[in-house]
Protein backbone atom coordinates (compact mmCIF):
# COMPACT_ATOMS: atom_id res chain seq x y z
CA UNK A 1 0.00 0.00 0.00
CA UNK A 2 2.83 2.69 0.73
CA UNK A 3 4.63 2.09 -2.15
CA UNK A 4 1.44 1.94 -4.68
CA UNK A 5 1.06 5.77 -2.47
CA UNK A 6 4.82 6.37 -3.66
CA UNK A 7 4.22 5.71 -7.56
CA UNK A 8 0.92 7.76 -7.41
CA UNK A 9 3.17 10.88 -5.56
CA UNK A 10 5.77 10.23 -8.27
CA UNK A 11 3.66 10.66 -10.81
CA UNK A 12 1.52 13.30 -9.64
CA UNK A 13 4.61 15.16 -8.70
CA UNK A 14 5.69 14.57 -12.77
CA UNK A 15 2.59 15.92 -14.01
CA UNK A 16 2.47 18.88 -12.04
CA UNK A 17 5.91 20.30 -12.75
CA UNK A 18 5.71 19.60 -16.72
CA UNK A 19 2.30 20.80 -17.60
CA UNK A 20 2.99 23.53 -15.25
CA UNK A 21 6.08 24.83 -16.94
CA UNK A 22 6.83 27.31 -19.40
CA UNK A 23 8.08 26.42 -22.72
CA UNK A 24 12.21 26.34 -21.70
CA UNK A 25 14.51 28.30 -23.85
CA UNK A 26 12.36 30.45 -26.01
CA UNK A 27 15.21 33.05 -27.75
CA UNK A 28 16.79 30.20 -29.70
CA UNK A 29 13.28 29.16 -30.98
CA UNK A 30 12.02 32.79 -31.58
CA UNK A 31 15.05 33.28 -33.79
CA UNK A 32 14.20 29.92 -35.41
CA UNK A 33 10.58 30.96 -36.31
CA UNK A 34 11.17 34.43 -37.61
CA UNK A 35 14.36 32.37 -40.16
CA UNK A 36 11.21 30.24 -41.52
CA UNK A 37 8.50 32.23 -41.08
CA UNK A 38 6.04 29.28 -40.61
CA UNK A 39 2.24 30.20 -40.80
CA UNK A 40 -0.66 28.41 -39.33
CA UNK A 41 -2.04 27.14 -35.90
CA UNK A 42 0.26 26.79 -33.01
CA UNK A 43 1.39 23.12 -33.06
CA UNK A 44 4.85 21.59 -31.69
CA UNK A 45 6.62 23.92 -29.50
CA UNK A 46 4.21 26.56 -30.32
CA UNK A 47 5.64 26.47 -34.14
CA UNK A 48 2.90 28.09 -36.68
CA UNK A 49 1.59 24.64 -38.61
CA UNK A 50 3.98 22.78 -36.39
CA UNK A 51 2.19 19.27 -35.80
CA UNK A 52 -0.76 18.65 -33.68
CA UNK A 53 0.43 16.00 -30.87
CA UNK A 54 -1.93 14.07 -28.92
CA UNK A 55 -0.72 13.47 -25.82
CA UNK A 56 -2.22 10.22 -24.93
CA UNK A 57 -0.63 8.51 -27.76
CA UNK A 58 2.99 9.96 -25.90
CA UNK A 59 1.47 8.45 -22.40
CA UNK A 60 0.95 5.00 -24.03
CA UNK A 61 4.11 4.65 -26.07
CA UNK A 62 6.15 5.71 -23.22
CA UNK A 63 5.19 2.78 -21.38
CA UNK A 64 7.02 0.51 -23.46
CA UNK A 65 9.61 3.15 -23.55
CA UNK A 66 9.97 2.21 -19.71
CA UNK A 67 9.46 -0.68 -19.79
CA UNK A 68 11.92 -1.97 -22.63
CA UNK A 69 14.47 0.42 -20.74
CA UNK A 70 13.85 -0.83 -17.30
CA UNK A 71 13.85 -4.74 -18.21
CA UNK A 72 17.31 -4.94 -20.48
CA UNK A 73 18.93 -1.75 -19.35
CA UNK A 74 18.74 -0.31 -23.08
CA UNK A 75 16.89 1.04 -25.95
CA UNK A 76 14.80 3.77 -23.93
CA UNK A 77 16.34 6.65 -25.83
CA UNK A 78 15.87 4.40 -28.77
CA UNK A 79 12.17 3.63 -28.64
CA UNK A 80 11.61 7.20 -27.34
CA UNK A 81 13.39 8.55 -30.40
CA UNK A 82 11.12 5.85 -32.43
CA UNK A 83 8.13 7.66 -30.86
CA UNK A 84 9.04 10.92 -31.61
CA UNK A 85 10.79 11.34 -35.06
CA UNK A 86 8.70 8.62 -36.63
CA UNK A 87 5.03 8.04 -34.76
CA UNK A 88 4.45 12.08 -34.38
CA UNK A 89 6.15 12.51 -37.70
CA UNK A 90 9.01 14.99 -35.99
CA UNK A 91 11.52 13.60 -38.36
CA UNK A 92 10.32 14.34 -41.78
CA UNK A 93 8.64 17.73 -40.34
CA UNK A 94 12.15 18.85 -39.46
CA UNK A 95 13.63 17.60 -42.56
CA UNK A 96 10.87 19.51 -44.31
CA UNK A 97 12.57 22.91 -43.20
CA UNK A 98 15.97 22.12 -45.27
CA UNK A 99 19.43 21.08 -43.94
CA UNK A 100 21.01 24.25 -43.24
CA UNK A 101 17.44 25.50 -41.58
CA UNK A 102 17.98 27.04 -37.62
CA UNK A 103 14.53 25.15 -37.53
CA UNK A 104 15.91 22.01 -38.54
CA UNK A 105 18.13 22.36 -36.47
CA UNK A 106 15.80 23.53 -33.31
CA UNK A 107 13.59 20.14 -33.91
CA UNK A 108 16.64 18.06 -34.36
CA UNK A 109 17.99 19.24 -30.70
CA UNK A 110 14.29 19.14 -29.05
CA UNK A 111 13.84 15.58 -30.22
CA UNK A 112 17.18 14.85 -28.90
CA UNK A 113 16.59 16.11 -25.21
CA UNK A 114 12.97 15.40 -25.23
CA UNK A 115 14.23 11.56 -25.62
CA UNK A 116 16.93 12.08 -22.83
CA UNK A 117 13.75 13.38 -20.43
CA UNK A 118 12.21 10.04 -20.95
CA UNK A 119 15.23 7.78 -20.49
CA UNK A 120 16.33 10.22 -17.36
CA UNK A 121 13.00 9.10 -15.27
CA UNK A 122 12.71 5.42 -16.44
CA UNK A 123 16.84 5.42 -15.63
CA UNK A 124 16.03 6.67 -11.97
CA UNK A 125 13.36 4.98 -10.93
CA UNK A 126 15.55 1.16 -12.91
CA UNK A 127 18.28 2.07 -10.31
CA UNK A 128 16.39 2.34 -7.50
CA UNK A 129 14.42 -0.71 -8.02
CA UNK A 130 17.34 -2.89 -9.17
CA UNK A 131 19.58 -1.95 -6.27
CA UNK A 132 16.87 -3.43 -3.63
CA UNK A 133 16.36 -6.21 -5.66
CA UNK A 134 20.36 -6.96 -5.59
CA UNK A 135 20.88 -6.93 -8.95
CA UNK A 136 22.96 -3.30 -9.30
CA UNK A 137 26.88 -3.28 -8.94
CA UNK A 138 27.67 -0.36 -7.33
CA UNK A 139 31.05 0.40 -7.99
CA UNK A 140 30.79 -0.60 -11.61
CA UNK A 141 27.58 1.73 -11.96
CA UNK A 142 29.60 4.49 -10.12
CA UNK A 143 32.66 4.12 -12.16
CA UNK A 144 30.92 4.58 -15.81
CA UNK A 145 29.06 7.34 -14.00
CA UNK A 146 32.18 9.54 -13.66
CA UNK A 147 33.09 8.86 -17.26
CA UNK A 148 30.02 9.88 -18.49
CA UNK A 149 29.89 13.02 -16.94
CA UNK A 150 32.73 14.40 -18.83
CA UNK A 151 31.16 13.15 -22.13
CA UNK A 152 27.32 14.31 -21.72
CA UNK A 153 28.57 17.43 -21.56
CA UNK A 154 30.86 18.18 -24.25
CA UNK A 155 29.28 16.41 -27.17
CA UNK A 156 26.57 19.09 -26.25
CA UNK A 157 28.32 21.93 -26.32
CA UNK A 158 30.04 20.81 -29.52
CA UNK A 159 27.24 19.78 -31.62
CA UNK A 160 23.77 21.36 -30.50
CA UNK A 161 22.60 23.73 -33.71
CA UNK A 162 25.18 21.66 -36.01
CA UNK A 163 23.83 18.71 -36.53
CA UNK A 164 20.82 18.34 -39.66
CA UNK A 165 18.28 15.54 -39.15
CA UNK A 166 19.18 13.40 -41.84
CA UNK A 167 22.87 13.16 -40.18
CA UNK A 168 21.38 12.27 -37.40
CA UNK A 169 18.95 9.96 -38.46
CA UNK A 170 22.11 8.13 -40.40
CA UNK A 171 24.81 7.99 -37.37
CA UNK A 172 21.76 6.98 -35.35
CA UNK A 173 21.20 3.93 -37.32
CA UNK A 174 24.74 2.95 -38.05
CA UNK A 175 25.54 2.93 -34.30
CA UNK A 176 22.81 0.20 -33.81
CA UNK A 177 23.10 -1.93 -36.45
CA UNK A 178 26.77 -2.23 -35.52
CA UNK A 179 25.90 -2.99 -32.07
CA UNK A 180 22.99 -5.59 -33.09
CA UNK A 181 25.85 -7.42 -35.22
CA UNK A 182 28.18 -7.65 -32.48
CA UNK A 183 25.55 -9.01 -29.80
CA UNK A 184 24.52 -11.80 -32.69
CA UNK A 185 28.05 -13.18 -32.66
CA UNK A 186 28.52 -12.99 -28.87
CA UNK A 187 25.35 -15.90 -28.69
CA UNK A 188 27.64 -18.01 -30.98
CA UNK A 189 29.93 -20.58 -29.19
CA UNK A 190 32.88 -18.63 -30.20
CA UNK A 191 31.62 -15.33 -28.30
CA UNK A 192 30.88 -17.43 -25.16
CA UNK A 193 33.64 -18.96 -24.78
CA UNK A 194 34.79 -16.35 -22.37
CA UNK A 195 31.68 -16.04 -20.33
CA UNK A 196 31.51 -18.82 -17.92
CA UNK A 197 31.16 -17.01 -15.13
CA UNK A 198 28.10 -15.20 -16.67
CA UNK A 199 26.43 -18.01 -17.81
CA UNK A 200 27.42 -20.08 -14.21
CA UNK A 201 25.20 -16.71 -12.11
CA UNK A 202 22.88 -16.40 -14.24
CA UNK A 203 21.97 -20.10 -14.27
CA UNK A 204 21.85 -19.77 -10.35
CA UNK A 205 19.76 -16.94 -10.57
CA UNK A 206 16.79 -18.51 -12.66
CA UNK A 207 17.04 -21.60 -10.64
CA UNK A 208 16.40 -20.19 -7.35
CA UNK A 209 13.70 -17.66 -9.26
CA UNK A 210 11.91 -21.09 -10.31
CA UNK A 211 12.31 -22.42 -6.61
CA UNK A 212 10.82 -18.58 -4.89
CA UNK A 213 7.98 -19.35 -7.62
CA UNK A 214 7.64 -23.20 -6.45
CA UNK A 215 6.93 -21.88 -2.75
CA UNK A 216 10.62 -22.06 -1.87
CA UNK A 217 12.13 -20.16 0.99
CA UNK A 218 14.90 -18.38 -1.49
CA UNK A 219 15.63 -15.02 -0.59
CA UNK A 220 17.16 -13.44 -4.13
CA UNK A 221 18.28 -10.28 -2.41
CA UNK A 222 20.52 -11.95 0.11
CA UNK A 223 22.03 -13.60 -2.95
CA UNK A 224 22.68 -10.73 -4.61
CA UNK A 225 25.72 -8.40 -5.30
CA UNK A 226 28.04 -8.80 -2.32
CA UNK A 227 31.18 -6.22 -2.71
CA UNK A 228 33.72 -7.89 -1.48
CA UNK A 229 36.61 -5.49 -2.36
CA UNK A 230 37.01 -2.18 -4.01
CA UNK A 231 39.98 0.41 -4.71
CA UNK A 232 40.75 2.83 -7.44
CA UNK A 233 42.51 -0.51 -9.38
CA UNK A 234 40.59 -3.22 -8.46
CA UNK A 235 36.51 -4.32 -7.14
CA UNK A 236 35.58 -7.79 -6.25
CA UNK A 237 31.99 -8.86 -6.62
CA UNK A 238 29.55 -12.39 -6.15
CA UNK A 239 26.34 -12.81 -7.96
CA UNK A 240 24.75 -15.47 -6.48
CA UNK A 241 27.86 -17.58 -5.30
CA UNK A 242 29.68 -17.12 -8.42
CA UNK A 243 32.68 -14.11 -8.23
CA UNK A 244 33.51 -11.58 -10.42
CA UNK A 245 36.43 -8.59 -10.88
CA UNK A 246 37.41 -5.47 -12.84
CA UNK A 247 39.21 -2.75 -12.48
CA UNK A 248 37.22 0.17 -12.06
CA UNK A 249 39.63 3.00 -14.13
CA UNK A 250 38.78 0.39 -17.08
CA UNK A 251 34.72 1.41 -16.82
CA UNK A 252 35.83 5.42 -15.99
CA UNK A 253 37.08 5.45 -20.08
CA UNK A 254 34.53 3.06 -20.96
CA UNK A 255 31.84 5.51 -19.74
CA UNK A 256 33.50 9.14 -20.94
CA UNK A 257 33.19 7.47 -24.60
CA UNK A 258 29.67 5.69 -24.18
CA UNK A 259 28.56 9.08 -22.81
CA UNK A 260 29.69 11.23 -25.25
CA UNK A 261 28.37 9.12 -28.18
CA UNK A 262 24.91 8.66 -26.27
CA UNK A 263 24.69 12.35 -25.96
CA UNK A 264 25.68 12.98 -29.60
CA UNK A 265 22.76 10.90 -30.39
CA UNK A 266 20.56 11.45 -27.78
CA UNK A 267 19.82 8.63 -26.11
CA UNK A 268 20.38 7.13 -22.95
CA UNK A 269 23.22 5.22 -23.90
CA UNK A 270 21.99 2.22 -23.12
CA UNK A 271 22.61 0.16 -26.13
CA UNK A 272 26.24 1.10 -25.63
CA UNK A 273 26.35 0.16 -22.24
CA UNK A 274 24.97 -3.54 -22.18
CA UNK A 275 27.64 -4.43 -25.05
CA UNK A 276 30.34 -3.04 -22.53
CA UNK A 277 28.81 -4.66 -19.57
CA UNK A 278 28.31 -7.87 -20.83
CA UNK A 279 31.32 -7.82 -22.99
CA UNK A 280 34.16 -6.01 -20.84
CA UNK A 281 32.76 -6.23 -17.59
CA UNK A 282 31.55 -9.95 -17.95
CA UNK A 283 28.30 -9.71 -16.26
CA UNK A 284 25.00 -11.81 -17.04
CA UNK A 285 22.06 -9.91 -18.52
CA UNK A 286 20.18 -9.67 -14.88
CA UNK A 287 22.80 -7.50 -13.81
CA UNK A 288 23.31 -5.56 -17.11
CA UNK A 289 19.57 -3.60 -16.45
CA UNK A 290 20.29 -2.12 -13.00
CA UNK A 291 23.90 -1.14 -13.51
CA UNK A 292 23.44 -0.27 -17.35
CA UNK A 293 20.69 2.62 -15.90
CA UNK A 294 22.94 4.30 -12.94
CA UNK A 295 25.11 5.62 -15.32
CA UNK A 296 22.65 6.24 -17.83
CA UNK A 297 21.13 8.46 -15.52
CA UNK A 298 24.07 10.02 -14.24
CA UNK A 299 24.55 10.82 -18.35
CA UNK A 300 21.09 12.45 -18.47
CA UNK A 301 21.18 14.44 -16.12
CA UNK A 302 24.24 16.46 -17.45
CA UNK A 303 23.56 16.08 -20.82
CA UNK A 304 19.89 17.51 -20.23
CA UNK A 305 21.41 20.39 -18.54
CA UNK A 306 23.79 21.29 -21.25
CA UNK A 307 21.24 21.10 -24.37
CA UNK A 308 18.77 23.06 -22.31
CA UNK A 309 21.01 25.97 -20.57
CA UNK A 310 24.18 25.88 -22.45
CA UNK A 311 22.23 25.54 -25.97
CA UNK A 312 19.14 26.88 -25.06
CA UNK A 313 17.34 23.88 -26.81
CA UNK A 314 13.27 23.91 -26.12
CA UNK A 315 11.23 21.36 -25.34
CA UNK A 316 7.06 20.61 -25.50
CA UNK A 317 6.52 19.86 -21.36
CA UNK A 318 2.93 19.24 -22.00
CA UNK A 319 3.81 15.87 -24.28
CA UNK A 320 7.12 15.08 -21.75
CA UNK A 321 4.89 15.75 -18.86
CA UNK A 322 2.41 13.06 -20.03
CA UNK A 323 5.07 10.96 -21.54
CA UNK A 324 6.64 10.60 -17.98
CA UNK A 325 3.50 9.26 -16.85
CA UNK A 326 3.74 6.51 -19.07
CA UNK A 327 7.57 6.60 -18.27
CA UNK A 328 6.59 5.80 -14.61
CA UNK A 329 4.65 2.89 -15.04
CA UNK A 330 6.46 0.86 -17.26
CA UNK A 331 9.84 1.62 -15.42
CA UNK A 332 7.91 0.18 -12.50
CA UNK A 333 6.68 -3.08 -14.13
CA UNK A 334 10.13 -3.95 -15.54
CA UNK A 335 12.60 -5.03 -13.00
CA UNK A 336 9.33 -7.20 -11.65
CA UNK A 337 8.63 -9.12 -15.01
CA UNK A 338 12.78 -9.34 -16.23
CA UNK A 339 13.30 -11.48 -13.35
CA UNK A 340 11.24 -14.44 -15.19
CA UNK A 341 12.51 -14.18 -19.15
CA UNK A 342 15.34 -16.23 -19.48
CA UNK A 343 19.26 -14.76 -20.00
CA UNK A 344 18.87 -15.94 -23.80
CA UNK A 345 15.43 -14.53 -24.68
CA UNK A 346 16.74 -10.61 -22.61
CA UNK A 347 19.72 -10.52 -25.28
CA UNK A 348 17.58 -11.82 -28.59
CA UNK A 349 15.31 -9.03 -27.29
CA UNK A 350 18.05 -6.99 -27.36
CA UNK A 351 19.58 -7.96 -30.56
CA UNK A 352 15.95 -7.94 -32.95
CA UNK A 353 15.47 -4.49 -31.98
CA UNK A 354 18.91 -3.28 -32.83
CA UNK A 355 19.06 -5.03 -36.19
CA UNK A 356 15.56 -3.30 -36.82
CA UNK A 357 16.39 -0.28 -35.51
CA UNK A 358 19.36 -0.12 -37.21
CA UNK A 359 18.19 -0.78 -41.07
CA UNK A 360 15.70 1.30 -40.57
CA UNK A 361 17.40 4.65 -39.64
CA UNK A 362 20.54 3.62 -41.43
CA UNK A 363 18.41 3.68 -44.66
CA UNK A 364 16.20 6.53 -43.57
CA UNK A 365 19.01 8.47 -42.97
CA UNK A 366 22.02 8.02 -45.69
CA UNK A 367 19.04 7.08 -48.43
CA UNK A 368 16.39 8.99 -47.63
CA UNK A 369 13.96 5.91 -47.82
CA UNK A 370 13.24 3.42 -45.16
CA UNK A 371 14.32 -0.24 -46.18
CA UNK A 372 12.09 -1.99 -43.57
CA UNK A 373 8.42 -0.66 -42.22
CA UNK A 374 7.20 1.72 -41.43
CA UNK A 375 8.42 3.12 -45.11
Amino acid sequence: MLRSKKTLLMLALVAAVCFMAEPAMADRLSEAIAEAKPTGEPGYLGIPGGPQLNIMIGLVWAIWVGWIFSTVGAFGGIMAGVGHITIYGLGDYASSFGKGSQMNKVVTDSIRVSNQWLVGCSAALSSFNYFKAGRLVLPLGIALAIGSVAGSWLVPWLTAGKISLKAYLGYFGLFVLFLGCYLTYETTPKGQAGKQAAKKAAAAFQKSVKEQQAGGDVDLVEMGVKVQKFTPTACEFTFFGVEFSFNPLIPVVGGFIIAALASFLGVGGGFLLVPFLTSVAGLPMYLVAGTSAMAVFIGMINSIASYMLLKQTPVAWGLIGAELIGIVIGSVIGPKTSKFIPEKVLKYIFIVLAIYVGVRYTSKGFLGYSLVPPF
